[in-house]
């Protein structure tokens, strides 16, 4: 319902307005864009000037977001001048062999949905097919961890995917597409 609010304009607010208030954050201030949702723009299609406008806006900040918007040539050069300029943008795989497809694409970290039988506690290696290391999300599986304790998702320049077992309502479905 709120979604339906937002895009009507009945909620929410410009995305100059909301640029202006990450500018408000403080230096060094970690934060996550995107709950829900993806990158501005139509369908498949990052809006590239905005992501710009936002990535400006995070200067001297620790912003990060995922998005899973296909990585054709013109979505690759904004995503990637997003991550060179210092606003993470993980790409998001849909299973293990998507990863390793979207980490060959070189634009940014990769994060990838698990099944949901995946336990980080007990996972001692995991792999995509070619070989690249895969760490569970430590907030899915410990207490003490969050997003806001963690800041894994915002380093861009790390050496692992971040995989996130499959969970809530379409658990089940998101955990079969993610066993393919």
């Amino acid at each position: 319902m709120y979604w339906r609010k937002v895009t009507s304009g009945q909620a929410g607010m410009s995305w100059d307005a909301f640029c202006g208030e990450i500018e408000k954050l403080p230096e060094g201030q970690l934060w996550r864009h995107n709950q829900a949702g993806d990158l501005p723009g139509d369908g498949d299609v990052i809006d590239a000037d905005k992501l710009a406008a936002l990535v400006k806006a995070n200067a001297g900040r620790r912003g990060f977001t995922y998005t899973h918007k296909p990585m054709t040539a013109a979505n690759r050069e904004a995503v990637k001048a997003a991550n060179d300029a210092g606003f993470t943008v993980n790409l998001s795989g849909n299973n293990l062999r998507h990863a390793d497809e979207l980490a060959d694409a070189g634009a940014g970290p990769v994060v990838v949905v698990l099944p949901a039988d995946v336990d980080g506690n007990a996972t001692r290696t995991l792999q995509t097919p070619q070989g690249r290391t895969v760490a569970v999300c430590p907030a899915t599986y410990r207490d003490n961890v969050t997003c806001a304790t963690c800041g894994l998702c915002q380093r861009r320049d790390r050496k692992v995917i971040v995989g996130f077992p499959a969970h809530g309502a379409a658990k089940r479905k998101a955990s079969a597409i993610a066993a393919a």
